[in-house]
Formats: C-alpha cells, structure tokens, sequence
C-alpha cells in the first residue's frame, strides 16, 4: 500500500467529511476547532474549550449531553459539528496474566498495538504506540519486521491511553486507586522520529485538570536517535528509556542498526546531556538477553564499564520469540549471573517477567496486521479452522 504522508500538523491536515473527533486534541486545538467550526467568539473560546477540556480528560464523557454546565444551544452546536467517539478497538485480548492488548483502528490501514500491564511494581503501566510500523528494523523486534506506514498524531497517541481507561472504568480521574499509573512510550515505532506529537500527547495525558498523570511517570525510549534526546528532555521532562541490547558497536550495528548512524560514543554522550539527570530521575537501559549472542559474564562487565558515572537502571528482558524469530532466549541461569554481575557493580537490574506472552503482547512482539490482512480477520479463521 502506499505510505502516507508524514507531515500531520493537525492545522494541515484535510478536514474530513463527518463530525470531528475532539478526543485527544491539545488545548490549543480545541481552541482553534471552537472558533472556526463552532462559531464560538474567540473571546469566549479559551473558556469554552477548558470546559470541554475536562468533560473530556477529566470525566472521559463521549456524550456532550453530559457537559451540564455547556448551554443547550451550544450542545447542540457541539453535537452537530464534532464527535466524542474513540477510535475502534479492532479486538480485545486478555491474558492469563491479566495483560490486556488493544487493536486500535484509526483509520483503514491504519492500526496499531496498546498494551496494559497490570500490577509493575504496584503499578500499572500503559505500553502506547508512536507509529504504525517501525523504520529501524532491529533484528529481535516483531516490529522492526512491519514497514512504516506513517506517525501517529498526538490525538491518536493520546487516544490510546482514553481507550483503555474507558476499558478499564478509570473515569473520572482520581488520585486514588488508579490501575493505569505509568505510561511508556514502548509500543511500536520510534517516539522520536515522531517527536513534535509525542511531545503535544504528553501535554495532553499529564494536564493536571485532565488524566493527570504526571511526567515522572511517563517514559519515553528511543533506540538512540541521538539528536533529538536532549530535545526531548527539554521539550517533555519526561523520564529516559535506551533501547541498548549490545555493549560494543560491532554487536549493536547488528542488533540495533540504527547504531551505524549514532554509534555509541555518541550516544552515551547525549544520554550524560539529559536534561535533570540524577539519582532520582535515572536512564533506564533495557537489555534483551539473547542466548550466546550478548548473555556472557564479559558483556555484563562491559556494560557496567560502559554506564559508568550514569545514574542508570537496567532492565534485563527475557527474549520474546515470534514466529520465525532468528533468536532464542538465554537459559535462566544465564540471566541471574548475568544480573549478579551488575547488581554488584551497584546497578539495579530486575529481570522483566514476561507478560502476555500468550496473546504476543510481550516486549517486542506487538506487530499490527494492517499492511498484511486484518488481524482480526485471520484469528478468526484461525478459530474456525480455515485457511486465511
């Protein structure tokens, strides 16, 4: 199919036939789709749309009957030139882990991959995409195996985390019992190859008087695109995530190919550059252990030597197979000396437990269907025995 365009700025986009979806938009676009389709009076529009701003992230309300303290007339406005209607979740899966994976369409050919994992550290996080597909083709990644179709808009971003509160009844925002506590920025894509919507998203979903979740609690990982990793500490003071896997350039040039362009030199430099970096707002490393190709004893040394005066934490991932996978997992033990080498080098380093392994939700294996057949359409074939 023929990829789209990547220039999605919401003032440039086409303006679809159909009632326009108010969900995930930012401040400043309420603002603007008051004045110009609502004909609300610009004086008025910055009230009008911090109304409607918390109906929408504070309540999550997808009637505009309930917006109690909007005028009839201009409810009837609302409901005629705008929608508050999600995306359409193209299937649900639940995990016997309690892992919850979402098919989101947004539009034909364009869908993507949302997974919640309950219960991390006595929190929940939410794994959101950037992008539908991936251009960096990193050798253990489902992902990596999906062309890029085009970046996701902030609203679709921002969508992701609507659509599983609504799922989950987190509505009205509460600073109690929440089970979505964290966001990362780990499904598919490159979150900083789409920067200018991550950014505008994140202002979305950690808005005090919205979903108010704060910045701390969100993490962006990048697979190292050096350039923009100061940006994005500037522009969302949000937490760090580095996409590693290897501790030489030989390995990670193979691993991660992206790494040909920023090798690690450069990388480590730009990560020693971010933004607020201390003890209490440390670089996560996530490290996919991946049998006889990076587990030695001799890796886990040199990845200590490497981090070396960065305040740093290490995820250590188990490798999640998909079908035709060039890799297999490293054999426990491997893992825990591996582990032992860097805990005692002063570096926490819990290893991952797989989650939703069962419905490939796990790290690595979200794939959308959307330039092959539906998902939804060959599972179930799957289930009812035919040949897709």
């Amino acid at each position: 199919m023929t990829a789209h365009a990547l220039n999605l700025d919401f003032s440039n986009r086409p303006v679809e036939a159909g009632p326009i979806p108010l969900a995930g938009l930012t401040r400043a676009q309420l603002r603007d789709v008051l004045v110009e389709h609502a004909g609300v009076d610009e004086k008025k529009a910055k009230m009008r749309a911090d109304q409607l701003w918390r109906w929408i992230y504070h309540y999550g309300v997808t009637s505009f009957d309930e917006m109690t303290n909007i005028s009839k007339d201009l409810r009837k406005v609302l409901e005629e030139k705008f929608t508050l209607a999600r995306a359409e979740i193209v299937e649900r899966l639940v995990s016997v882990d309690g892992t919850r994976k979402y098919l989101i369409r947004f539009a034909p050919g364009v869908e993507v991959e949302t997974v919640f994992i309950p219960d991390v550290a006595r929190s929940g996080a939410l794994c959101v995409s950037s992008q539908v597909g991936c251009t960096l083709t990193c050798t253990f990644c489902h992902t990596g195996t999906q062309k890029l179709v085009r970046n996701l808009t902030a609203a679709e971003i921002a969508q992701q985390v609507m659509i599983a509160r609504d799922d989950l009844a987190e509505w009205p925002t509460s600073n109690e019992d929440r089970k979505i506590t964290n966001i990362v920025f780990m499904g598919m894509g490159e979150p900083l190859y789409n920067l200018d919507h991550v950014s505008d998203a994140i202002d979305v979903i950690s808005d005090n008087e919205g979903m108010a979740i704060g910045r701390r609690r969100i993490t962006v990982s990048t697979s190292g695109v050096v350039p923009k990793i100061g940006e994005l500490g500037e522009r969302t003071r949000t937490m760090l995530a580095i996409s590693l896997h290897a501790t030489n350039d030989e390995l990670r040039n193979e691993l991660v190919p992206l790494n040909k362009k920023y090798p690690l030199d450069q990388l480590m430099e730009a990560i020693r550059a971010y933004p607020d970096l201390g003890n209490s707002k440390r670089v996560t490393f996530e490290y996919v252990m991946l049998k006889g190709v990076n587990d030695s004893p001799a890796e886990a040394r040199a990845l200590v030597k490497l981090l070396k005066g960065v305040p740093a934490k290490i995820n250590l991932i188990p490798f999640n197979p998909w079908p035709d996978s060039p890799y297999e997992c490293s054999d426990w033990d491997t893992i825990e000396t591996f582990a032992d080498i860097v805990n005692r080098a002063g570096y926490a380093s819990p290893i991952r437990t797989p989650r939703g392994r069962d419905i490939f939700a796990a790290c690595g294996q979200l794939k959308s269907e959307s330039v092959k057949q539906r998902a939804s359409e060959r599972r179930k074939a799957e289930r009812a025995g035919e040949t897709p």
